[in-house]
């Protein structure tokens, strides 16, 4: 048997405790939930709105691409495409959100926006092209973030909300449970020496 289960008021004392700890975090569990929730909802709005922008950024960047291709040549543009450096800028950073690391991609766009080939013998098409790749490398940084952020948080919130219920449902009814049965059975002792002192003191007053 538990001896933090005895009906002493040491024990009872302890219980209280654990049960105002219990609730305690429970309500901090439920707070970080909400926040993570909220978090969370805001990354999936803006989730949506960056797809719905790379969809139309692309249809407008194989458009150019295609116009330039005509204007100059498959081969020519595809020669020029090998003068585009390698990314190199991109960083990957963690902030943390109640507790939470998701990632923050950093990354240097001015680098990326100074021309590789040369301006002879080329066209605004292929300019114009560019430009929208690059605009759609931007927004697919920037959703592989957010859409990294929204799982990591999803996992987070599983957890929390695990935590949650195990308070609510196992750990505070628990302790709710002891804190009343080590009460009722102190004041029951305390009955009990009662009602021997009353005998003891009318035996007394017998004699």
């Amino acid at each position: 048997m538990n001896p933090n289960t005895f009906p002493t008021k040491g024990n009872l004392i302890l219980a209280k405790n654990s049960l105002a700890l219990a609730k305690q975090g429970y309500e901090l569990m439920d707070k970080k939930r909400n926040i993570l929730i909220r978090e969370l909802m805001d990354l999936i709005d803006k989730a949506k709105n960056i797809q719905t922008e790379i969809d139309g950024t692309f249809t407008n960047a194989y458009k150019a691409l295609q116009k330039a291709n005509i204007e100059m040549g498959i081969r020519n543009v595809e020669d020029l495409s090998s003068t585009i450096p390698e990314e190199t800028s991109i960083e990957v950073k963690q902030r943390s959100i109640m507790g939470a690391e998701i990632p923050l991609v950093e990354f240097d766009i001015s680098e990326s926006n100074k021309p590789t080939y040369s301006f002879f013998n080329t066209r605004l098409s292929l300019d114009e092209a560019t430009n929208r790749f690059k605009k759609v490398k931007e927004l697919t940084l920037r959703l592989a973030m957010i859409e990294n952020a929204a799982y990591r948080l999803a996992t987070s919130i599983n957890k929390t909300q695990k935590r949650a219920n195990a308070l609510k449902n196992i750990t505070i009814p628990y302790y709710t449970g002891l804190t009343r049965d080590i009460q009722n059975a102190l004041e029951e002792k305390e009955r009990e020496e009662f009602t021997r002192l009353k005998v003891i003191k009318r035996r007394r007053d017998e004699e």
